[in-house]
Order: structure tokens, then sequence, then C-alpha cells
């Protein structure tokens, strides 16, 4: 089904579980059709019946098209016959082809256009393109045009290939004449199967060539009828519609006639029509498939064209009945496959007949048959058409001789001398083969037998599988015993038949017995599902090792969660069908006997296993147990319901690892129903999660890999509903299963049910369907509990190649068999006959509860000379009661030399074939004499047979005695076991007691005894007994010399372990409080590192002298910087434009989602600032201007560092390691780019440390007495020293250096402002704006303000101290004149006529103008460092001033010119008060006093009144304006004293913010009284009378106002009040984002991107990877980053829904911000699900982004070579 996106958001989902793939390729939209929909799914437009009122259209509109269009289409086909060369075998022809197609864009083009115009001309269309009169009437090829006949010829020529009969097969068939009668289906071997079709023609064909060697080789044909055209024959066209799709096939499917041909879908007629062509094309297609060179782009288009059509139930009806859609599919896919068909060569390679698909095969490769498969799929997914599929017998019979092609595939045949050469790769095709081709079809099949009434279709299927499975055991010469060493996965006519039976008892209520073959037969079924368990179990053994890793894969593969239902669950269910079915004793020796361990299962402590090497046995002993305990505890097709089955899938996933929804999804096995698309009860699947799993939702670290939403089991599902036996089924990786184990040992110890380590629990098992009771005969047969008690036994004699895991499933079988024992219990000796059965002697009858009891006393046992249970003198009477021998009978002859005498010998094979040749030959006389020779001689052992001897071992034991023995040693105490029924008989009553359900061994034990006492009286008493009698030692033995050696051997394991623990314990302890003092980027941005040691803090209270010391962390040494070996921060600088980006509106921007909104970036911080330094040149000096801002807002450079420090040689030498090094990825040595060597943080910089010592900076700090004016004076005279640059010191060449790495982080025009380029004021304004960009970084960092006060995280490992070094030091080489030092200005009055310069001349720039930051930020960096606290002080009350004046004049901007007459009036009173100098509304009134003096306030006219803020001006109004317009320069100023000093700053709240920064920065007076309200003004300290240097600086501003009074005002006032910066607000729901993104055109090229991209910053469009955009080899994505962030951008990659970082020439995928319901990501929006802003994801990335930490954060980075 499809829709287009306008009727899906008009429909209604709500509580719909919905994937949407969004088509590129168009089609028709189905909704408003009720054959593909139901009504209620509409869209509301739909919804609606229209069509009684569609009026009809005038025939005269009509008229020119019908009468030009049939000439158009036959030029158009004119072209395409004319353009078409069949191509040469050794010349590809795409390129002519394309040609072709390119010429033919207009017409096609056109003819799609003509669609889109509605029902009228689509219908005008239909009657064209079917019109067969016009057809032969225009291309008949008669006539005289010669080009036209020549174009005819071209087009016979074509068709010639189009039918299925290939040449050769003419040779053998002769030509088929059309005969009379319906379309027949021929098919090998199924002559006279139904009367009525009459006489069918079918050869056996050897290939007369022999070129390919196949054997006997089935054709299938269909004998052509005069009605229809037989796809047999070359096609026959009669309209334009059947030529153009004929040439849309031989162009390879091309897109644009695609769409058109789909376009035309909505008119009814038209579908019809062209469905039928399509159908009628269908062999031509397969063949165009298989040689077209891109089959991919061919495939997909052709299921486009196919899911559209088939997926209509009434058409697809109609098409099977007209056309023979069924029998074309079905035969065009044989053909197809017969391609590839080579010999098998399973079992008898020589004489073999059978005939398999070769996997190595283009065909098979490249999944080329898909598309086929995939339509057939499809149309059985119809009820109407699979029931004709069903009940059609000739189709059966094709079709289950296509899924034999399969049977056997893939051969694996098991290396044993070296190692495979080239491992093939084929399995992929295989496994995909069997899924898609025969797993799909049969999912679609049974999908229709789910009721009674359907009985007789299964009948259908069960027995042609059975004929098909009887015609390849007779094919490949199979008797009784697989060829050894090989194995296939691929049985799927097993499989058919397996899942055919199971449907049929499970929903049809047929009796199992009817569908079932004979005994025989049902023998040689079991035997390959038998040996691909065998195999699986031999691969984890590593024994096929020599194959390579392929053959891990397929064993992978089977059990793989796609592949398991339709691989290794049939075939389990399979052999428990077998296993209900036959003699147990059979059963379970041949299990044995396949994994190739009954040698093992002796009791003797040594033996000669002639089939395994020793070191495989444990594994493969395992492997058997686990497969029995598999086989009889899976209950999945047994009698489990859907919903059991479902929570069991979902209980095994959860409990290996906490899944994703989306993983669970994908892990749980659908039970295909190809008709609903989603998993069928998905419903359930929701409900049963919600049951089974907590939801974890995901947790956002900064810095944390992103994670996603994730579902845990619940504690109940721990403790009741954990089944091992279904993980271990499920597990693809063996470490899966200890995950679970690990999970479940977590649990008990959290939840303190058990301590130790656990073993897997026992689980019950839903009650078996009646039909497979039989099953649990295989626990109650003596063949198992033989092997069982020889297992105990060799258990607790320590025998080598056992395990723990086999004691387990050893302690698991008996529990199965005590919880499925008969009730009644009754030994069946009566039943046995005694001769025949040889191991009566070892236990009396069946039943396992009584056979618990039963004690052997003696066996007779075959072992090896030198085993140590020969004994020379054998004892004279042997009882023969209960004498037996457990050993293989590969040697037959021995097997009749024990037979005579006093003891029978057990052997499980001669059992075996026993039992096969009774059911063979229904005899059981002859059974008894003969013992069938080995049927393959490569069986035999290599080597003489191994000298062998028998011994009688005294035994006395049962199993129970064996149990009980075993607890006391698991737990390692003499009488352990004491029965707890003697204490509490209510044990007995009330069994289910929560103590034994967790627990190790000694728990399982204490279970069975207490279920072997509860199930009979018998057994209770004799465990009793047993318990009574003091146990002696077990095994009693003395400690032997080699005993003593393992003995001490263990002693000293003991004691190396120790050693162990006590390192790792210190190692942990030295990791912690490296961990402690090293960084940590996931704890916030900074936190990256140890602390750096502040170079400026006091190590020492002596008073000697000490220099800060530093630690290399490459050569480890620790000692001062110098001069001569300089040492160094690791950093990295990096462009920022985070600050540009500060906006003064607290509103937030928001991404555009439709034309009108639209983001203008007038208001963002970078544009004011700009505005105004281009204002302030227009009017005055340039040098001056470059003086009274800072830049650095867009592109400023950033300084961050780790904290480590090193010296510069030793990492000029790590750089030069790194050069060697090629195995970089992801930075450019080149570039200076490294990571850190003790902390990997990127870096592309070192910071050199100022030698410096930390005591002469405490001096420098101490407060002196000196007044104002003297520091005034200083400082000036400081300032006024030109700064030489050292001497060439190696500390002077790196301060060097790195001063041109800061130089060249940013690109030019972030530095180069001035007018005149290379002015030297241009790099002087770059240097103090580097400081002021990192200065107001951290404040950002911060939060905007200083209230958290502190060191703060950044504190910690700042590194402006030594970056202010480096400034100061390249700034003091530019000497400002005196004259022009704003310092003078500032301090001094001038006299008067100063003023008076040369008019012609710039002025400079009023110091009212100026910005007090940077000022502040010149002097300091102008003067000598280090610099002392009280001339830090001095600068800062200077500036203090001046920045109190300019808020004073902002203010009287700001207010209406009566309130500045007011203010005027009352300031003017107090001027002559004491403090009048600090009083704001004294000052107020003077500087609006002085600027009246010029033009500032005149022409205010009413646009001006616009600008005044309407409030009234309170004075508490007035006082917070003031102090928010100073608070930014106090922020700032604190910061830099904090770092410049190392005080830690004050905390307070946001209300206290200004005094107590401006008390920490000793502007307020120590004395003051905080009690009052706090005015501002009282912070004041004028280095000059007030009054006079206020009217000096505003009478600057009025000799400006005199000409430009607008600019003047403007410039007066500033902004100050930034607000943080943010990304863009994202909408709620990514669909908003997608539909109005995706198809939005660029700007640049009008065209839709391919792939389109927004800047979360600004919200630009740009194309990622647009060719078309491209400036100067830059992509648009690349050139975008560097002009919106400075080099960093962070895009949102529309149709992936993944954010992109660009840092530099560096890019890396950060993740999604859309995460839908469950919490997971839909990366390329794969899923299809509906997605929504996850908010702290958004969070996080914002804060990476301010906090510029992507490069540390993310780790996956890689060159985009400006490619994005």
């Amino acid at each position: 089904m499809s829709l287009c996106a306008e009727c899906f958001h008009q429909g209604d989902h709500t509580g719909h579980d919905f994937n949407m793939f969004r088509s590129q390729a168009g089609g028709a939209c189905d909704c408003g059709d009720s054959n593909v929909m139901r009504e209620s799914g509409f869209c509301r437009r739909h919804q609606i019946k229209s069509s009684s009122n569609i009026p009809c259209v005038p025939k005269d509109l009509l008229m020119m098209s019908e009468f030009v269009l049939p000439r158009f289409i036959f030029c158009l086909i004119q072209y395409l016959r004319e353009g078409y060369n069949e191509p040469a075998a050794d010349v590809p022809s795409e390129k002519d082809l394309s040609k072709v197609l390119q010429l033919l864009e207009p017409q096609i083009s056109f003819l799609e256009d003509l669609t889109k115009m509605g029902g009228a001309m689509r219908s005008v269309l239909t009657q064209v393109l079917t019109n067969q009169q016009n057809y032969k009437d225009l291309t008949s090829g008669l006539g005289e045009n010669t080009c036209a006949k020549k174009s005819h010829e071209k087009y016979l020529i074509a068709l010639k290939s189009s039918g299925l009969t290939y040449p050769e097969d003419k040779l053998v068939y002769g030509i088929q004449e059309p005969s009379a009668g319906t379309s027949t289906l021929a098919v090998q071997g199924f002559a006279g199967a139904t009367g009525t079709l009459g006489q069918l023609d079918s050869s056996d064909e050897e290939d007369q060539d022999g070129s390919q060697g196949l054997g006997k080789r089935k054709r299938v044909k269909l004998s052509s009828s005069t009605k229809d055209q037989s796809i047999m024959d070359v096609l026959k066209h009669k309209s334009f519609l059947e030529e153009l799709l004929f040439w849309t096939i031989k162009y390879e499917f091309p897109q644009k006639m695609v769409t058109f041909l789909l376009n035309m879908l909505p008119d009814q007629e038209y579908k019809v029509a062209f469905t039928k062509t399509f159908v009628q094309h269908y062999a031509f297609i397969m063949k165009t498939l298989k040689k077209s060179h891109e089959s991919d782009t061919m495939s997909n288009r052709i299921v486009h064209i196919s899911v559209q059509l088939f997926s209509n139930e009434e058409l697809a009806r109609q098409v099977t009945e007209e056309c023979q859609l069924l029998d074309i599919m079905v035969t065009v896919l044989l053909y197809m496959m017969e391609s590839c068909l080579i010999k098998s060569e399973l079992q008898d390679e020589e004489n073999s007949l059978h005939v398999v698909v070769n996997c190595g095969e283009a065909l098979l490769k490249n999944n080329t048959y898909w598309p086929l498969v995939s339509d057939f799929i499809n149309i059985l997914s119809h009820q109407s058409v699979a029931k004709k599929f069903l009940e059609d017998h000739g189709l059966l019979v094709t079709w289950m001789n296509f899924v034999s092609f399969f049977q056997g595939m893939n051969l694996n045949k098991r290396e044993l001398n070296e190692h495979v050469e080239f491992e093939s790769q084929t399995y992929y095709a295989a496994f995909a083969a069997e899924l898609e081709a025969c797993a799909q079809p049969m999912w679609g099949l049974l999908s229709h037998c789910k009721v009674r009434e359907t009985q007789e279709y299964t009948r259908n299927v069960v027995r042609y599988c059975l004929e098909a499975l009887q015609d390849w055991f007779d094919a490949i010469n199979f008797v009784d015993e697989p060829a050894p060493n090989q194995v296939t996965f691929h049985l799927p006519l097993h499989r058919y038949y397996a899942m055919f039976l199971s449907k049929a008892v499970k929903c049809q209520e047929l009796d199992l017995d009817s569908v079932l073959p004979d005994q025989e037969m049902l023998m040689k079924l079991m035997i390959h599902p038998l040996q691909i368990q065998a195999s699986l179990a031999e691969i984890h053994s590593n024994m096929w090792v020599r194959n390579g890793l392929q053959i891990k894969g397929q064993a992978m593969t089977y059990v793989q969660s796609h592949f398991c239902n339709s691989m290794i669950d049939p075939d389990i269910y399979l052999l428990q069908v077998c296993a209900s079915r036959l003699d147990p004793d059979y059963f379970i020796s041949s299990v044995f006997e396949r994994f190739k361990v009954v040698d093992l299962l002796t009791m003797a402590s040594q033996h000669q296993n002639t089939v395994l090497d020793a070191e495989h046995e444990r594994s493969m002993l395992e492997g058997a147990l686990t497969f029995l305990v598999i086989l009889l505890s899976l209950r999945l097709h047994l009698g489990m319901s859907d919903d059991e089955i479902l929570r069991a899938e979902m209980v095994a996933q959860l409990c290996m690892n906490d899944r994703t929804h989306s993983s669970l999804l994908d892990l749980i096995p659908e039970n295909p129903n190809p008709k609903s698309g989603i998993i069928p009860g998905s419903y359930s699947f929701e409900s049963v999660l919600s049951a089974v799993a907590d939801f974890k939702a995901p947790v956002f670290e900064p810095g944390g890999s992103m994670q996603q939403g994730m579902y845990t089991p619940k504690a109940e599902v721990w403790d009741q509903e954990f089944d091992p036996v279904m993980v271990i089924l499920r597990t693809v990786y063996r470490r899966d299963v200890q995950s679970a184990m690990d999970r479940y040992t977590a649990f008990l110890k959290q939840n303190g049910k058990f301590p130790g380590n656990p073993w897997p629990p026992y689980k019950k098992r839903t009650p078996l369907h009646p039909s497979y009771k039989g099953l649990m005969r295989l626990l109650h047969c003596k063949t198992l509990h033989i092997v069982l008690f020889t297992l105990l036994y060799k258990i607790l004699m320590d025998h080598q190649n056992l395990s723990e895991h086999v004691l387990c499933m050893v302690l698991y079988l008996i529990e199965l068999g005590l919880e499925n024992s008969a009730d009644e219990e009754s030994d069946e000796e009566a039943s046995v006959c005694g001769p025949e059965r040889c191991h009566d002697s070892w236990f009396p009858g069946s039943n396992l509860v009584a056979n618990m009891r039963h004690f052997i006393n003696y066996v007779r046992v075959r072992v090896p000379e030198t085993a140590p249970e020969v004994k020379r003198d054998s004892p004279a009477s042997t009882s023969s009661d209960s004498l037996g021998s457990l050993q293989s009978s590969r040697r037959p002859k021995v097997l009749q030399r024990e037979n005579s005498g006093t003891a029978q010998v057990f052997s499980l094979v001669a059992e075996r074939r026993k039992k096969f040749q009774e059911i063979i030959n229904r005899s059981s006389n002859e059974a008894n004499q003969v013992v069938r020779p080995k049927t393959s001689s490569k069986w035999s052992a290599p080597g003489s047979a191994p000298q062998l001897t028998t011994a009688i071992l005294e035994i006395k034991e049962s199993i129970l005695s064996l149990l009980i023995k075993l607890h006391h040693k698991l737990s390692g105490k003499q009488n352990s076991y004491y029965p707890p029924w003697l204490d509490d008989i209510e044990i007995l009553i009330q069994p289910e007691i929560p103590k034994y359900s967790h627990g190790d061994g000694i728990t399982a034990v204490e279970r069975i005894l207490l279920k072997a006492a509860l199930q009979s009286r018998m057994n209770k008493r004799i465990i009793e007994e047993i318990c009574r009698k003091v146990t002696p030692p077990v095994p009693p033995r003395k400690v032997t010399a080699a005993e003593k050696k393992t003995l001490d051997k263990e002693e000293r394991r003991q004691k190396a372990r120790e050693r162990q623990q006590k390192l790792l314990a210190e190692f942990a302890s030295r990791q912690k409080s490296f961990m402690e003092t090293a960084m940590d980027v996931e704890r916030f941005f900074f936190s990256d590192s140890p602390e750096n040691d502040i170079p400026m803090e006091i190590t020492t209270a002596e008073p000697q002298v000490s220099e800060a010391v530093y630690d290399c962390v490459i050569c480890g040494q620790s000692g001062p910087s110098s001069e001569d070996r300089p040492t160094g921060l690791v950093v990295l600088l990096q462009a920022s434009s985070v600050l540009g980006q500060c906006r003064d509106n607290t509103e937030p921007k928001k991404l555009p989602i439709t034309e009108e909104e639209q983001i203008y970036p007038w208001d963002t911080c970078a544009a004011v600032h700009d505005v105004r330094l281009s204002l302030l040149q227009r009017y005055f000096k340039d040098s001056s201007c470059l003086l009274a801002v800072s830049i650095g807002w867009e592109g400023g450079v950033y300084v961050q560092t780790c904290g480590h420090t090193l010296h510069i040689d030793c990492h000029k030498s790590y750089m030069e390691s790194l050069r060697n090094d090629q195995v970089l990825q992801g930075f450019s040595v080149d570039k200076g780019e490294f990571t850190c060597p003790l902390c990997r943080q990127f870096a592309n910089s070192v910071l050199p440390c100022y030698p410096g010592s930390n005591m002469e900076n405490n001096l420098w700090q101490r407060p002196s007495n000196k007044s104002l004016q003297d520091l005034i004076k200083e400082v000036e005279e400081l300032q006024g020293r030109p700064g030489a640059f050292p001497s060439e010191t190696n500390l002077s060449k790196e301060m060097e250096s790195v001063m041109k790495d800061i130089k060249n982080t940013t690109q030019k025009k972030y530095r180069d402002y001035s007018k005149t380029p290379g002015s030297p004021d241009n790099d002087f304004l770059f240097m103090y704006s580097v400081a002021r960009t990192n200065l107001e970084l951290e404040l950002i960092h911060r939060g905007g303000n200083l209230c958290s006060g502190g060191a703060s995280t950044a504190g910690k490992r700042s590194c402006l101290n030594q970056l202010f070094h480096v400034l100061a030091l390249h700034m003091r080489l530019y000497s400002i004149d005196s004259e022009f030092n704003p310092w003078r200005k500032l301090t001094q009055l001038e006299e008067m006529n100063s003023q008076l310069g040369n008019e012609e001349q710039q002025p400079e720039v009023p110091i009212l103008y100026h910005d007090a930051t940077s000022l502040l930020l010149i002097q300091i960096l102008m003067m000598p460092q280090p610099l002392r606290k009280d001339h830090f002080t001095c600068i800062v009350k200077v500036l203090f001033a001046l920045l109190y004046t300019q808020a004073l004049a902002a203010l009287s901007v700001k207010c209406n010119e009566e309130d500045r007459s007011a203010w005027k009036h009352t300031g003017a009173l107090k001027k002559n008060t004491c403090d009048a100098e600090k009083s704001y509304k004294v000052l107020l009134s003077f500087v609006i006093s002085e600027l009246s003096k010029g033009k500032l306030y005149h022409e205010e006219g009413a646009q001006e009144c616009a600008m005044v803020s309407p409030i009234a001006w309170s004075s508490e109004s007035m006082e917070k304006y003031l102090q928010d317009f100073c608070l930014p320069f106090l922020r700032i100023t604190s910061l830099l004293q904090h770092h410049l000093f190392g005080e830690d700053l004050p905390s307070c709240q946001e209300e206290e913010e200004f005094s107590v920064l401006s008390s920490c920065l000793g502007l307020l007076p120590t004395f003051y009284q905080t009690e009052h309200p706090f005015i501002s003004a009282s912070c004041l300290d004028w280095p000059v009378p007030a009054f006079d240097i206020i009217a000096q600086w505003c009478s600057e501003i009025n000799s400006f106002t005199e000409r430009h009074a607008e600019q003047g005002k403007a410039l007066l006032i500033q902004e100050s009040r930034w607000k943080l910066p943010h990304l863009l607000q994202l909408p709620e729901n990514y669909n908003t984002i997608f539909q109005y993104y995706h198809r939005k055109t660029c700007s640049v090229c009008t065209k839709v991107p391919k792939d389109p991209a927004v800047c979360l910053v600004c919200g630009t469009f740009v194309c990622l990877k647009g060719l078309c955009c491209k400036q100067q080899s830059y992509c648009e994505c690349v050139l975008h980053s560097q002009n919106c962030g400075a080099g960093t951008g962070i895009f949102l990659l529309v149709n992936a829904s993944v954010i992109i970082i660009i840092r530099g020439h560096r890019f890396c995928l950060w993740g999604s911000v859309y995460l839908d319901a469950h919490g997971e990501e839909d990366r390329d929006l794969r899923r299809g699900k509906p997605l929504y802003i996850c908010k702290e994801r958004y969070k996080v990335l914002e804060q990476q982004w301010i906090s510029h930490t992507f490069d540390h954060i993310n780790k996956r980075w890689g060159p985009h070579y400006n490619g994005l």
C-alpha cells in the first residue's frame, strides 16, 4: 500500500503503530481504494463519496488530444526502437541506452505532466494506450516509409529473445505448435496426476552438449493455448501499452517511464490492462533482470510497479483467473533457478542424481531473484489466490520441485588436514535464498491454514512434501547413515513438512498420526536435522576451525533472530515429532552416536575414542546433553499459545541484555504474516512488553555517549520466568548466555535471594499437547538412565573431561524425568521380553522414579591395558545379574565374543542398529542375528585398534545414592544431606518451596531428592536409609604423589590469586587518586583535567622566594619554567562566534518552518557591534576608533586548556613522533594538532608559562597607602616606558610563535577592521580583544553573572594568566603616543585650546563613546607584568568614573524632555553639598545641563517619542538602570582580578551582585554601611574634580552633535544587557521540519537538494555536499560554518534527522535530538517512526556549543576535505 504524504497526514492514526518509508519514486496513492485498504482508514477527503456528481467532460475539449496522442506515443516508440541495438557479447550497451533516454526526457516528462492533469486526461491516455486498431495501423511496418520499416525490423529482432524458449531448448522440444485447450503446465514426473489436463509433454533430457554435466535436469514448460499468449513463445504486441512496457523493460526500467506508467494507475481501466500486460511480460522481465548489470536498481523499480498492482486483492484474483498468474510466476521462478544448478555432492558424491542451486552464481549472490519472489509472496498474502495455489496439485508439485533445488545447497565439508585456502562467503546467499525463496512463501501459505476447514490444504502440502523428500532420499542414495564430516544447513523440504505438521495440530485439529509416514521414513527424516545439531556442537568445539570463520558465521546465522523460526525451530520440532514416535532407546543412542561421545560413556576412568580427539570430548558431551535438554524442554510448537511464545522470546532477549524497543522488535522472530507488514500480535507486543519489562528513560550526562531508552526485565521476571534453555537456544554468541547468567546472579545478590554463584534455574514447562506425549518416553528409557547413571558416577569419581555444565544438564534431565513421570509407578517388566533386551541387567524397568533406587553392583568394562582398573587376578565368581558395559561397537567382533558366557554387554550403537534393522525387516528373529555392517568405510578409526581388556568394577550404587554423595562432594562436608521431611512433614504436602527455586548445585540436588521422595514412598525410605549409613569418604584413596603435586599446585594458585587481588586493589586506589585529580569531561564542560598548579599559588609559608613548579607530562620531570627551557600549557585555540549570537531579547528564536517565518540577524550582539564600529569609523579617526571598541564577537579566538604542562622541547619531539606515525586518524599533525599525552584531550598549541615567583607576587598584592593621584601618575609613567622585546631566548621565540598561532586561528576578515590594511592598530585591537573574548566567554559559562562565586571549575584550569603575559608582551611593543593615550583624557583636565585641532582632520573618538571594558584591557596590557594590585584598583576606579558618566548620559537620552528638566533642577540645588560628587542626582543634572549646550537633545519630533521609554522614572528604576549599565564591566573586571591575583570570587544573591563586586574590586570604601538602600554612586572616586572632567568629556560630544545629532545619540546608548546565547528553538514534532525542508529549493541553484541541511545557529538552509553551491572548491556547509560560526557549524540533516558538527577541517556525526516514543533515534529515518524533540539532548548539544567542547566530548572525527 502506498499513500501520499497529504492523505497520510489527513488520516486518523491514533493508537496505530506505523513505519513511514518515504519513497522518492512516485506512484499512485491508494487512499480511497477499498480493495487495498479499509474505508475507515481513508483520509478526510476520500471519505466523502463524490462519484455521483462528477460532471462529464465536453467531447470537443478532448478531440485534439485524442488525435495527437497516438502519433506522439508512436513517435516515442519509434525513437525507442531506433535507439536500441542488441548488445554485443563484450560491449555493454548501458551508455547507448542512457543517451537515448536523455534525448527522450522532454517527451516522457510531457506525458508525465499530462497524467497530472486529472482523470479526464488519464482516460484519454488509457484509450490511446489500449486501442488495438490504432496500434495496428501505425506500427505494422508496412507502407513506403523506409525509416519506419527499419525500426520495425529492429523491433522484431529485439522481440526474438523474449520468450522463455531458449534456442537450445528448441533442439530438444521441437518448435511447439499452439495446441487447443487451456494453458497447461508440464512438469517432469507429473504425468496423469489429473486426467483433465490432457496429454502433457515432458522429457527427461540429458544435456546433449554435456557442458554442465548435471545428470538429470528437470524441465518445466507451458504448452500454449490459442486463447492466451504463451510465455514460452515470442511476445506479440497488440497495443501501445504493451510495446511501451516492452521497451521499458528492454531499457531496464528508466525512472521517468516507471513514474509515468505508475501515475496512470488511478484510472481503473488502465490499471486492469496494465496489470495484464505486466503479467504477459513477466518471463521477459526475468530474462532482462538476469542479464542486467544494474540489477539492484532494476529490482527496486520492478517492485515499485508490482507492489502497486499485486497488493490489490481483487485485481490479483482477476489476473490469477484470467492470465494464469500463479502458473506463470512459479514457472518463471523455476526457469530462473534452472540456469544455475549444479550436481549435489551430499551423501553419495558419485551417483547422486540430485541438483542444487550454485550459491556462488551472481543470480544468488546479488539476490537477483528477489523482485520475483517478493511478488509471489505478495500475491500469496491474498486468501483467494493462496487457496487457488493450495488446491492446484500440479502447482504444488512444481513448487516442491522448486524448493528441492535448495535442499542441501551450500554443502560444507570439514577440512581435516590444513586450513582452507579461500573462505567462500556463499553462505550469505544460501541463507538469504532459503529465507526469501522458500520460507517466506511458506509463511504466506501457512497464514491461510488457520482453521479446521483448511485441513485439506495441509494434507495436500504434506503429501507432496513427503513425496519430494522421498525423491530426494532416493536421488542422493541415502540409506541410514549420513556421510561423515559434511553438513548442509539448508533443508527447506524438511522445514515445510515440519511447519505444516505444526499448523495442522495447533490450528486445524488434525490427527498427527494421519499425516505422519512410516517408521522407516521417520528415521530418515530425523537424520539430517540431527546432523545439523551435532555439527553446531562440533563448530562451537572448534572442530571445524580449518574451514575458516565462515563456518562459524553459518552456525550463528542458523540461530539468528531473522532465521531461527524458519530454520532451527522447525528442525527441533521435526526431531521432537520423530522422537515422540520412534523407539526412545533408538533415538537416545542415535543422539550420542551423532555427537560422537559414545566411547566416553563408560564407567572406566580411561577410554579410547576412535572418532573424537580428547580435547573436544567435553564440549561435545555438553553439546549432546544440552541438545537433549532443549529437545525435551522446548514447547514452541508443542502446546504454547502465540502470546506465551512471544512472552518467552521477549524474556529470553531481555535477560541477555537491556534492549531498545526497536532492537527487541528486531530480535523477536516474527511469525511472518506478510499481509500485516508489522509483527503479528504487535498489539499484544506492547502489552507483553509492559508486563515483563520496565522502561529506563535515556540519561544525558554531557560527554556521555548518547544513551537511548532501554527496557530491562522486572524483578518478578528474573524470579519466575528466566529460562536458561530459551536463552541458550536464542543466543548467537556464547557470551550472551554468560551475560544472562551474570545478570541473574546480580539480581539474586541484590535481592538477597542467593549470595553465591547460582546454577541456571529449573523452569516449569507448559503442558505438552496430547499429540506429542510420546516425547516424554525419552526420559523413561533405560538407555538414558544408563547414561545418566554413568555420568553421575564419573563426576563423583572425578574422571577427566567432565564439567559443571555436564552435571548441571544431567541433573536437569533427571528433574525433567521426575516432573514428567507416569502417575502410577508401574514397572514394565511384564512387557519386556528377556533375551532381546541386552541391558535389562542394568535396570528392571523403564520408569525413572523406580530406576533411581535400583542398586547396580558390578559392571564389566572394556578398558585399555594401561588403565588402573585392570586387576591381574579377576574375582573367581562374577555375579552376572548386573554386568554391562558401555562402550562403542565400532568393532562388532568384540561384541559377539562378549555376548557368550557370563555377562551381557550394553552397546548404544548395536542397540540402535538392531532397532533400525527390526523396523526395516519387520522380523525380530532376523534382527537378533544380523548386526548391519557399516555402510561407509570412511568411518573406521585410523591406525590399529588399541588393545582392550575386560575389567570388572564394583559399583554398589544407585542414582539416589550417587546424588546424596554428590551433595556431600559439592558442599565439601561429610553427611551434609539431611532429608528435610524428617523435620517438617509439611514439605511433602506443599512441595513448591521458594528456597529451592534459586541456588547452586547443592540446591538442585536437594530439589531432585525431594521430588523423588514425593513421587514414591519407596524412594523416600531408601533416601532415609542411605543417609542413616555413615558414608565413608567418597572415593577411598591414598593421596598419591601426583595428587600431592595437584594440591601443591592448588595452594600455589591460591597464593597467586591473593597476590593478584592485592596488586589490583593497589592499582585501583592509584587509579582513583589519578581520576580525582585528572580531568573529567563528563562532569561538565570544562572539567577535563587535573587541577593545574596555578603559578600564582603560594606553595610555602617560608619567606624565601619559591618559584612555580610545573610537571612535564612527557618526561615526567618537575621544575620551574625558565627562559632557556620554558614549560607550556597544552591549549586548544579555536575561533568562536558564540558571543556574537547573544541577543537582547528573552524571546527565543525559532527555526522557520513556513515561508513567512524568517530570521534576521540584526539584533545579534555581533551585528550591533559591527554597526557601532562602522558608525565610529565613518566620523572619527580610524586609529582612535580601533581603540574605542573590542572585536572578536564573531571569529574571536578562545583559548582553553586541559591543565597539563610540558616542556616545549619535549612537545616538539612528541610532534615529530606523531608525524612519523601514519596510523593517525581524526586530526592533522601538519596543522599542529595533537592530543594531550596524558589525558588525550584534543589540542593544537602550547602556551608558554612566564617564569615568575610566587612570593614576589605576594608582595605585589600588599595594599599600599598611596593616594589615588600618586597611583595615577605611577600608572602613566609605567605605561610611558617603551616595552622592549626580551632578547632572543627560547621563551621569547615561543611567545612569538604562539602569538602567530593565535592570529592564524581565525580568518583575516575577523581580525582586520582597519581602513588601512596591515596597520599596527589592527594588531593592537586584535590582541586586547582576544583577552576580552576569553573573559566574556568565561562569564557566559558561569551563566552570565558571578553570583555563584568561587573559583568555579573553569577557574581551576584557566590559562588566562599565561595568555595575559603573552598578550602584554606583544602589546607593549606598540607604544601609544602619550598625547593619544586615553589615560590622560581620563585623568587630566586639558586646556581648551588643544580641543581646536585641525578642522580637515577627522576628530578623535570622544571618550564617552569609548567602551570602558576595552579601555580597561588596554590600560592593563600596556603595563609591565606582573601588575601591582594597587595599580589595578586605581585603573578600575578611574574607568568606573567614566562608565558611570556614560550611564548617566545614556539615561538622560532615554528619558523625555520633562523628566530631564525636572532632574536638571533638583540636582542643581544640591550641587554644593559635601558629597555632591557621589550623588547620581547631582551628577545627572550636571550631565544634562552640559549636554544641553550641544544639539543632542534637539529635533525630537513625533518619531523620536517612539524611542523614549514611556515609563515614569522613579529613583529606584533609575538606580537599577545605572547598576545594570555598569554590571557587565564590574563582572569582567572581577574575573580579571580573580585570574591575575588569584582571589576567590564571593558568592551572592542576584540583587546584591553590584555591591558585592564593587567592594571586592575596592571601589566601595571599607567603612561603607550597607543598612541604607545601596546607591551605586557611592562607589565613585574621582581622580580630578568631577564637574570639571564631566564638562570636558561632554564638550567632546557636543562638538560632534553639532553636525550629527542623530548618530551622537545612537552612539551614547550602548546595549549592555545581552542575554545568553541559544541555539534556535526546534518544533516538537520532527515531521514539521521534514515536510517543510525536504521539498524546499536551494536559494543558489533553485533545485531541491539531495541532502538538505539547516544551520541550528542561524536557521540558514544549505545543501550538504551540493556541487551546485560550491565556491572555490568549498561546499556550502563548510562555507557556512566559516561565515556563521568562524569554522564551527551545527547542521541538522533533514533526510536523516541527525546532527552533524563541522569544526575547522574536521567533522563528526553528533547524533539526533529527535527520538521516538521509546527514546530511540531513527537515523536516516529507516524505521519511519514519528519523532519528537528530546529537550535534554538538545540542551547537551547547546551546552557543548557554548562551552566549545565538541572537540573533547565527541570522539569520532574525520576530515571533510571541504566536501560537505
